[in-house]
């Protein structure tokens, strides 16, 4: 006989309390994600490369009675990602939720592109992300009492795309890391799962959404009949990183659009 009470349902989205790093959190996801869980009570730890960026974005937050705080790192350097992790558990006593949002893409041609590029897409896609999986989970498994990993993967992980022959390999690699360490982890009560966008309205996109022509093509794929915005990343991510989600691992999250539906 299934039992449902008020407050299982009532707590499920409950995040309140917990400490959550967010990588490349000055990024437009990166950005709505700490917002998002900003608003849901968490303790958030905003990182990046950019200090300017990260200060301005935690006088903001902290402006709106966030508990915050930013730490500065590359996150395909093992030094910097170590000083964050150390940093968070200092500040905050431990880290319950980590989403990592930082990567990049430059699109070239394979005949034209350089093995720095194609290593630098491959770093900051796959390597930070591994990097920091390392030394949250670490923490997580002392902890013993469980965690939230959410990677970002893409559509562009499950589609090739011409241009794309360092992207979207480093995209499936982040679904394949889910699994694996979803494998790896789940005795230890850390779930890990993916969530892959479609194109979100960012610096790198928002000439898409000022290119009529372009945005009209990308639009025929697309069932929800627009582009996404940094807002629709907010429910999944806090999904993800809720009780609500404590039956999911190693699973990509496909948000976007309807555009792999058809």
């Amino acid at each position: 006989m299934v039992m449902v009470k008020p407050e299982m349902v009532n707590n499920q989205f409950d995040i309140k309390g917990k400490v959550a790093i967010v990588t490349g959190a000055t990024g437009n996801l990166g950005k709505a994600v700490s917002w998002g869980y900003g608003y849901a009570g968490a303790k958030v730890m905003l990182t990046g490369r950019s200090e300017n960026k990260l200060k301005v974005e935690y006088e903001e937050m902290k402006a709106q009675g966030i508990d915050c705080s930013y730490f500065v790192g590359d996150p395909a350097v093992e030094e910097d990602v170590k000083k964050v992790v150390a940093a968070t558990v200092k500040e905050f006593g431990g880290i319950d939720i980590l989403l990592c949002s930082a990567g990049m893409n430059k699109p070239q041609p394979i005949l034209e592109q350089s093995q720095e590029d194609w290593q630098a897409i491959m770093d900051a896609n796959v390597l930070g992300t591994w990097l920091y999986c390392k030394y949250v989970g670490e923490v997580m498994k002392d902890q013993g009492k469980g965690g939230k990993v959410i990677l970002v993967s893409s559509a562009r992980g499950k589609l090739g795309m011409k241009g794309y022959t360092a992207y979207s390999p480093s995209k499936a690699a982040i679904d394949l890391m889910a699994k694996s360490l979803a494998c790896e982890w789940g005795e230890y009560g850390i779930n890990v799962n993916a969530i892959a966008p479609t194109v979100f309205r960012s610096e790198l996109t928002q000439w898409m959404f000022e290119d009529d022509t372009a945005k009209t093509k990308f639009l025929t794929r697309l069932p929800i009949g627009r582009l996404g915005e940094p807002e629709d990343y907010i429910g999944v991510s806090t999904f993800l990183a809720s009780s609500a989600s404590d039956f999911m691992t190693g699973t990509t999250v496909y948000v976007d659009g309807g555009y792999l539906a058809g």
